[in-house]
């Protein structure tokens, strides 16, 4: 899977230096937009550096007029007030209807973002000029609802990110004051269907992906808590994140073997950070302490964790064998099964050393795997995440042993050989490469 998928606009622009200086035809070109679904010529009106400039000038003409009411508000009259708000979220969002009616989207989303802002604001200061209640996630709840339908019925992505933004917020707001936020798969749904239906935002998949993941655990902790509006993150919370994200790389598998340009899209997006979790995992259980909080947890709801767990990797096998992708996912989910059938074992109290060093070989391993895998792919991204894997496991085991500078300096020494080593045969295999 090639990192291409997510800088195609940037390829788009690339096509276009190259028909200028007539190495490919304009036909060429168009083809080779065409595989990554862009289009080559609407790529030359706006880039999406102009469209991020204008929505930022929106967001700041917005934030301008709430600081001036705000900083005038106690002389303004409450009808006025009242009058006031209404007219201003009301005219612009009619800006943005009609903008859209006349075909110029840009300015109707600009518009409708902007519409959104002095809606929020209009929740806010209406509360507090009469007074209504001061349960302040209610407020962020009912501006991220009122700002939802702009973004599906434009199936826009960035109106949509922002409705999903303000729910994550409200999500956080209701879990610290110990409710619980029924309504965020709402937001989700809202937000997968603008993945689907509109243009792809890697963005806006990514606050989907994490709004997915807080839901089922927020979830399970409510449905584990002796408390139901109490819900905290448990030790077997964990072990089903690390279950959940095997199941997302098998899935961006299956993502990836679709016809779908878009779906390509979304696979390589959540391989790439269902891959760089797992490496942040290792490498935070490469250390003794986390192995000590967990092995010292209180297990209570191992049958319920085992039937999710369960499910989720066999899921995961399931979209390997379709995809083929079996190779790769066996070795992970076996061993990520065996760790969790070792720690949840009684009587493994003095056991974990052993934990800690399994877990820093599985470390340098997959980092020599992926520099076998990028010089074997010509895939440069996993070469050097594979070496900043090793070298940074190499760092932590130094400031974690510090004082033994012989050891040090052997250890550096081997990793010294190690990576000149693999530039050596990466070069090898780029000659091979160039001459075939």
């Amino acid at each position: 899977m090639r990192l291409i998928r997510l800088l195609k606009n940037d390829l788009a622009k690339e096509t276009a230096t190259w028909v200028d200086k007539d190495l490919i035809s304009l036909d060429q070109a168009r083809s080779i937009c065409s595989e990554y679904d862009v289009d080559y010529d609407s790529s030359e009106s706006y880039s999406a550096g102009y469209r991020l400039l204008v929505a930022l000038g929106y967001l700041f003409i917005g934030l301008a007029v709430i600081t001036l009411l705000g900083a005038n508000w106690d002389e303004i009259p409450r009808g006025v007030r009242m009058a006031g708000l209404m007219a201003i979220t009301l005219g612009t969002h009619s800006l943005g209807f009609r903008s859209y009616l006349i075909g110029n989207e840009s300015s109707a989303i600009g518009f409708f973002l902007l519409g959104n802002l002095f809606y929020g604001a209009s929740i806010i200061l209406i509360a507090q000029i009469y007074h209504l209640g001061e349960y302040m996630p209610d407020g962020v709840f009912w501006w991220a609802l009122g700002s939802l339908p702009f973004g599906v019925l434009l199936r826009n992505s960035w109106l949509t990110l922002f409705s999903c933004l303000l729910a994550i917020i409200w999500f956080f707001l209701e879990y610290k004051m110990d409710f619980f936020p029924t309504l965020f798969p709402l937001f989700i749904a809202a937000g997968l269907f603008v993945l689907i239906k509109g243009q792809p935002s890697i963005l806006l998949f990514l606050t989907v992906v994490a709004s997915i993941g807080l839901w089922v655990e927020i979830s399970l902790s409510a449905a584990w808590a002796f408390d139901r509006f109490s819900p905290k993150f448990l030790p077997e919370n964990f072990l089903v994140t690390v279950a959940l994200f095997i199941f997302a790389y098998a899935l961006s598998q299956w993502l990836h073997a679709r016809d779908s340009v878009k779906a390509k899209d979304y696979g390589t997006l959540l391989s790439l950070w269902s891959l760089r979790f797992g490496l942040i995992t290792m490498l935070v259980l490469s250390f003794h302490k986390p192995w000590d909080d967990l092995i010292h947890s209180d297990w209570n709801h191992q049958a319920s964790m085992w039937q999710i767990i369960m499910l989720l990797m066999g899921l995961s096998l399931w979209l390997g064998w379709k995809t083929k992708h079996l190779k790769t996912l066996v070795p992970i989910i076996v061993f990520s099964m065996l760790s969790m059938v070792a720690l949840v074992v009684p009587g493994h109290m003095d056991n974990m050393i052993y934990f800690q060093i399994t877990y820093n070989v599985a470390l340098i391993s997959a980092g020599i795997w992926l520099i076998h895998r990028g010089i074997q792919r010509g895939i440069s991204h996993y070469f050097f995440l594979g070496t900043a894997t090793i070298l940074l496991t190499a760092l932590m085991r130094y400031i974690d042993l510090i004082g033994e500078y012989i050891g040090g300096a052997i250890l550096f020494m081997g990793l010294a050989a190690l990576l000149l080593g693999a530039a050596k045969y990466w070069k090898t295999q780029s000659i091979k490469v160039g001459n075939s």
